[in-house]
């Protein structure tokens, strides 16, 4: 059983939950007959192949084949673990979990042990620089304009100047070198024992949106390098998928739906202490398409912010392509020379930097700058060049209307013809990364038994069809591997006097059955109630025909290997079998 919660706990909290209100709270809906639909969320597409069914309380997306109930779609888009999604839907529910199985979900495992250590590390370092050691570390903050309260909402802290600080402390609360290893917060020495990653730095802890701590960014305190050190990647910690400062941000980001995306700590905490809430830090690395999909869930207008020295590099603009490709309105400001947003906001003030955002230039006016920067114009290499990477970026853009005002705009800028820009971007390929993953998929949906996938959609539609089938039937005779484990589980269902309903039977499938499952219930009904009866009586005759085919040509390729082997034993034996089961075939036996 998933997460060792009882079946009947997660049957209650299923029987309560809805799940078209949890999905309506992160994607919007709309009717669709019985059903609603959306844009999936986890793949692209512009029309929309995403059902949501209330009868039945599960999802499934026609176009990447992702499907599931409530707890899928939570673990799914929240990046949760199954314990985790069942203990939210819990909550939301009501539904009181077992105190000894609440306890293990938030105790046991290593996730839950790194978040502990986390916790206590951040403690530590805040303590520190707190402490007669931390006088020098926290002046130099405040001299940063990093104000008192700042410091103490952030947990900031300070790593001592020594080896083993951290050791130390952490050591007689039976935390183990081990852990602490795979939490990033101590490094295995070459000859044997630990030593602390962090140390003689300021500390920022990084929160995810529930406000745990995630891992550690570091601030050198001197002149060393390198001057900014990261948590190494944990079992909570993974790179390029989180962003600084988005716990603090999140409500006023939804309410404002706009961002503001910086590089570092002090570019977020300057901006954000003195007014200007919806803003994060990238943690100094090029977005991912993780970090975009995770901010379209609470707006889809971004400001990417700059300095001069980072600004213009192609890999940068290259990574703003992901805000086209996921239909973000992206614009980007880039700050005068030498200023990043922590001294631009200290040397100007916030009203400023607020001027500098809503100005911000759209991202082909802003690539057009800075490769026209590079390359000369004047001569048609120079022209091919601007032309193919600019062509790049438009090609990602899913409307038409904009794709050609681009076209046109690009025309002009360029001096060159529309129409042979035209042409060279019929030639750009801009298909999505999970194309081919995606067709992978449908061949394998579409790869199962018509008759016998017709047949389990039958069992969904009509629970009382199942013990019909099941006396006429058995397990075996599904030749599809998949559709035979889906229906030895109702089978057990029954047996149990338990519903069959398509919500629980989530809760035993692996992904690759649950869309099985998913797709049928969402495709047009098999039959009319009063056809019922005769098609299932048809999926039957034709499974039990197709079965004795298969045994036949089991049985004549035995029979030829007996007669190759000279085993006259055994080609009697298999002969009486054949014929028995051509009697059988023709109604005689």
């Amino acid at each position: 059983m998933p997460g060792r919660i009882p079946e009947n706990i997660l049957d209650d909290i299923l029987s309560r939950v809805d799940i078209v209100e949890i999905i309506a709270g992160y994607l919007p809906l709309k009717r669709s007959g019985r059903n609603f639909k959306t844009c999936c969320p986890f793949h692209h597409e512009k029309t929309p192949s995403f059902m949501v069914s209330p009868d039945r309380q599960i999802y499934h997306c026609f176009g990447c084949g992702e499907s599931g109930n409530a707890f899928k779609f939570l673990m799914r888009y929240e990046r949760l673990d199954f314990p985790e999604a069942v203990e939210a839907l819990a909550r939301k529910t009501g539904v009181i979990l077992p105190q000894d199985e609440r306890h293990q979900s938030k105790t046991s495992g290593l996730s839950a042990q790194v978040y502990r250590i986390n916790e206590l590390a951040a403690g530590f370092y805040a303590g520190n620089l707190n402490s007669p050691q931390g006088l020098k570390p926290k002046d130099y903050l405040l001299k940063r304009g990093i104000k008192e309260e700042t410091i103490h909402g952030l947990k900031l802290g300070l790593a001592l100047d020594r080896w083993d600080s951290l050791i130390n402390n952490l050591r007689p609360k039976s935390i183990s070198l081990d852990l602490l290893e795979k939490a990033g917060l101590v490094i295995n020495k070459e000859g044997g024992g630990y030593y602390d990653r962090f140390r003689n730095r300021i500390i920022f802890p990084i929160f995810d949106i529930k406000d745990r701590v995630l891992g550690f960014g570091a601030r050198v305190l001197d002149n060393s390098l390198p001057k900014y050190l990261n948590s190494p990647e944990t079992p909570v910690y993974t790179k390029g998928r989180h962003l600084y400062g988005f716990n603090l941000a999140k409500e006023s980001i939804r309410e404002n739906d706009f961002v503001a995306i910086v590089e570092g700590y002090l570019d977020f905490i300057i901006p954000y202490q003195e007014g200007l809430k919806s803003i994060v830090a990238s943690l100094g690395t090029a977005l991912t398409i993780e970090q975009v999909r995770f901010l379209k869930r609470y707006t889809h207008n971004v400001v990417m912010v700059y300095d001069a020295d980072s600004a213009g590099e192609l890999a940068t603009l290259r990574s703003l392509d992901i805000f086209i490709e996921e239909e973000m309105n992206v614009k980007i400001v880039s700050l005068p020379k030498g200023l990043d947003p922590d001294s631009f906001v200290r040397k100007y003030g916030v009203a400023a930097f607020r001027d500098k955002i809503i100005n911000a230039q759209n991202i082909l006016d802003y690539k057009l700058g800075i490769l026209k920067s590079r390359y000369n114009l004047k001569e048609i290499e120079g022209v091919a060049k601007v032309s193919a990477l600019m062509l790049e970026t438009i090609a990602k853009f899913k409307n038409a209307v904009l794709k050609s005002e681009y076209l046109r705009r690009l025309a002009q800028e360029l001096n060159i013809r529309e129409e042979a820009l035209l042409q060279d971007l019929h030639k750009v390929k801009t298909e999505g990364p999970n194309s081919v993953a995606h067709m992978t998929i449908h061949r394998r949906v579409n790869s199962v038994n018509p008759t016998e996938k017709l047949l389990m959609s039958l069992m969904l539609e009509e629970s009382s069809l199942i013990n019909r089938i099941r006396d006429t039937l058995d397990v075996k005779d599904f030749q599809d591997e998949r559709i035979s484990r889906i229906v030895s589980i109702m089978f057990d269902l029954v047996d149990q006097g338990k519903a069959v309903e398509p919500q629980i039977l989530m809760n035993h499938l692996g992904d690759d059955i649950s869309e099985l499952v998913c797709e049928s219930v969402f495709l047009p009904q098999a039959a009319s109630e009063s056809h019922k009866e005769r098609v299932v009586d048809n999926c039957i005759q034709r499974m039990k025909s197709d079965r004795m085919k298969l045994e036949r040509e089991r049985l004549h390729e035995q029979i030829k290997s007996a007669q190759a082997l000279g085993d006259n034993e055994a080609l009697k034996r298999l002969t009486e079998e054949f014929h028995c089961l051509i009697k059988k075939k023709a109604g005689k036996v």
